[in-house]
């Protein structure tokens, strides 16, 4: 046990005991009744103190549950100061409808409230703005409670006998619910945290008995302060103490199964208590001999709760509308990305590719952007990719592929797609750029992937080179639509194969025979084979690229 320990709760001990020395010692009066109120105050004055240094170390929703329970004695700490102005400074009698009774009943509102957060778990950041809001509506449901059985009797048609019966009531209901909740976590709970639950659960069990042979005496003018009624409700602070130290260091731990059950599970709750308000409004409306003042006052607290609660409710819908949206998001977006890699597949581009087309096509016919219209198509395909699986494993071929995904990224320009074409395949679509152009990007990836070697674990590293195919859309840029982007696809894939035939680490782009513009006209095969006309890449590309097939040797 620490030295703060120590020193926490041997300060609760040394005051529960000044409690017993002085109703053993002193007789009743005002001596007796300072003693007693003082040592109380000091108890909860360390109560909130100690509740809330639990705070500073934790996050999430632990951090939420310690501040809920250190505003919960601060409540009782201010309902004692408030008795103690009664009783040292004015010396008088508290009156029996006492509007410092509703802080008797809060604490044990925000108890039951930290409890449902399930402070042990850790909460996904989806839970903690859903569950907030019906947390919210669960805390007002009480709250309302308090108002429709309670005030009524307090203050707009005042009543001791019925306002002590209801009260009693609902603080036992009150209690009953969280030793519910404490004894449904300290079943899930394991370790550290089911110790503290049960602890947790001693000492409120053992604070709900002295409180009411307490609140009992009160009620039966048996109750003085500094009376033996005291030393057992200020042991009960006394044993919060352990509990408060029996917090500290405790750490969330995660519960993924079991998270969305239980947000389910609160929000079910939260509906039925709104559902309830109806029933309730009506019950209020039918309710035999009571006055009218109170069925109007029931109604009118009613219709606020019931407001309350709707904006609440409607607060919550538009936040899973917007959750709803952003999972249709995440999903959209892990539908169309390579995990691997992390970038584009082939859905994505089947996806966009006919506005881009579009916009291609749009340009041709107004004849805009001459520089700037063509879309090229680049097959890329990785060299010998087998070796690197079967001599290094499969893992050195995903980083490989990771590897190159990068290396070909940073090769072409922000406004080109970058698309995992399968296996160590891939597609460059290259946007609104000039087919005369083409080359200088060819060259780019291949310089790319073939000057830096490639780690693949360890101090191992391989040398990987790549094959390329390309076409441009529009395959005829006199007759722009007269064949289609898959087509040209095609066109780049055979390219591809012509690059791998030839020897590989190469590009060749195919362009259309001049003799054979009018594809429609001309067999399936619009490829003259030896190709008319080769070059080396260093070739600028502006020069006329003739011929059946333009090839491109890196």
């Amino acid at each position: 046990m620490s030295t703060s320990t120590r020193f926490w709760i041997g300060m609760a001990a040394t005051l529960t005991l000044v409690q017993a020395a002085a109703s053993a010692l002193l007789p009743r009066g005002l001596a007796l009744t300072a003693t007693s109120d003082i040592a109380l105050a000091l108890v909860l004055i360390a109560l909130v103190v100690a509740f809330a240094l639990n705070a500073v170390p934790a996050r999430g929703r632990l951090r939420v549950f310690w501040i809920m329970q250190s505003v919960g004695w601060f409540m009782l700490l201010i309902d004692q100061l408030w008795w103690m102005l009664y009783d040292l400074v004015l010396r008088k009698p508290l009156p029996l409808l006492f509007a410092g009774d509703v802080l008797l009943f809060l604490p044990g509102v925000m108890m039951l409230a930290g409890f449902l957060l399930r402070p042990h778990l850790e909460q996904s950041k989806r839970s903690a703005r859903l569950g907030t809001l019906d947390f919210l509506l669960l805390m007002l449901w009480w709250v309302f409670f308090y108002v429709f059985l309670v005030t009524c009797w307090q203050y707009i048609s005042p009543n001791v006998d019925l306002y002590n019966t209801n009260y009693d009531r609902l603080y036992l209901i009150e209690i009953l619910v969280v030793l519910v909740v404490q004894s449904v976590l300290l079943r899930q709970s394991t370790g550290e945290w089911k110790r503290f639950y049960a602890f947790y659960l001693g000492a409120v069990l053992l604070g709900a008995i002295c409180f009411s042979l307490e609140n009992r005496a009160i009620e039966l003018n048996t109750y003085f302060n500094g009376s033996w009624y005291d030393i057992p409700y200020l042991g009960s602070f006394a044993f919060f103490m352990i509990v408060a130290m029996q917090g500290r260091g405790l750490r969330l731990s995660r519960d993924p199964a079991d998270r969305e059950g239980h947000g389910s599970w609160i929000g079910r709750l939260a509906i039925l208590a709104v559902l309830s308000l109806p029933v309730i409004v009506l019950a209020a409306v039918l309710e035999p001999g009571v006055p009218l003042q109170i069925m109007h006052f029931r109604v009118l607290v009613t219709a606020v709760a019931m407001f309350a609660m709707a904006a609440m409710v409607f607060m919550k819908q538009k936040l899973l509308h917007q959750e709803l949206k952003r999972a249709n998001r995440v999903l959209q977006e892990s539908s169309t990305t390579d995990p691997l890699t992390g970038i584009r597949n082939r859905r994505f581009l089947m996806s966009s590719i006919q506005g881009d087309v579009a916009q291609c096509l749009r340009n041709y016919a107004e004849n805009e952007n001459v520089s700037e219209r063509d879309l090229i198509f680049y097959v890329i395909d990785l060299d010998n990719f087998k070796k690197v699986n079967d001599q290094h494993g499969h893992d050195a071929g995903d980083r490989v592929l990771i590897e190159a995904s990068r290396r070909i990224g940073s090769a072409i320009r922000n406004s080109d797609l970058l698309v995992r074409w399968g296996g160590e395949e891939f597609l460059v679509v290259s946007r609104f750029t000039d087919r005369r152009q083409a080359a200088i990007l060819a060259e780019r990836v291949l310089d790319a992937l073939r000057l830096k070697p490639f780690a693949v674990g360890g101090d191992e590293v391989v040398h990987q080179t790549c094959s390329i195919g390309w076409a441009a859309f529009p395959w005829i840029e006199e007759d722009a639509g007269a064949v289609g982007y898959d087509d040209v696809l095609k066109y780049a894939d055979r390219g591809l194969y012509r690059a791998k035939k030839a020897g590989k680490n190469q590009a060749i782009g195919m362009a259309p025979s001049r003799q054979r513009a009018n594809l429609a006209e001309k067999d399936d095969d619009p490829f003259a084979d030896p190709p008319q006309q080769a070059r080396p890449l260093s070739l600028p590309a502006e020069r006329e690229m003739s011929g059946q097939v333009f090839e491109i040797f890196g």
